[in-house]
């Protein structure tokens, strides 16, 4: 093989490689939102579903009752307390059910928190729906400011038709606020 060759057949070589190392550097930066997305469509990860009201309309009670149970957390850089004002409630499957929070800034200055959240055991995710949720927004709290936040949710009667999910007697939902990026240190 002449030398030309062998530089043609080399660079060709490191094109595909190069190609391929861009390739893989793009699907990880596509692999977070990819996952999150998966996660949100099949409740895996004790990822709960997000619902319209008008959905949630549709859905009928199913009979039985199940516990949920609440559980609030921050991470260690914010300065709030936060936890649930009560720490069950037993439903009926289908009908919706009001819970609050209750978060306190204890710091003397305004902080911006985000809530993540999920829901054990994980395979009772795709079937607890959210309405609405002060974790679908940041929260602003002023200096030694308490608000009660609330979620509007119930858990789908489909859960029974399901082999993993229907003996399930209590699901828990769990809080965890993080300082949102573009908060103040």
């Amino acid at each position: 093989m002449n030398t030309a060759a062998l530089n043609h057949r080399n660079r060709r070589v490191g094109l595909v490689f190069l190609g391929f190392a861009g390739a893989m550097l793009g699907l990880g930066f596509a692999s977070v939102p990819l996952y999150r997305i998966f996660c949100q469509v099949t409740g895996f990860n004790g990822t709960t579903q997000r619902v319209s009201a008008a959905e949630a309309s549709r859905v009928t009670a199913a009979g039985k009752m199940i516990s949920v149970r609440f559980d609030g957390n921050v991470a260690p850089d914010v300065p709030w307390s936060f936890q649930p004002e009560h720490s069950t409630d037993t439903i009926e499957l289908g009908q919706r059910d009001l819970a609050f929070f209750v978060a306190r800034n204890n710091s003397d200055k305004p902080v911006t928190g985000t809530a993540t959240f999920n829901v054990e055991p994980e395979q009772t995710g795709q079937y607890f729906n959210k309405i609405q949720c002060f974790c679908f927004t940041e929260q602003t709290l002023q200096p030694g400011e308490e608000v009660r936040m609330p979620v509007l949710f119930y858990v789908d009667p489909k859960m029974l038709d399901d082999e993993n999910a229907k003996d399930v007697e209590q699901i828990t939902l769990s809080y965890t606020f993080h300082k949102a990026e573009d908060s103040p240190s």
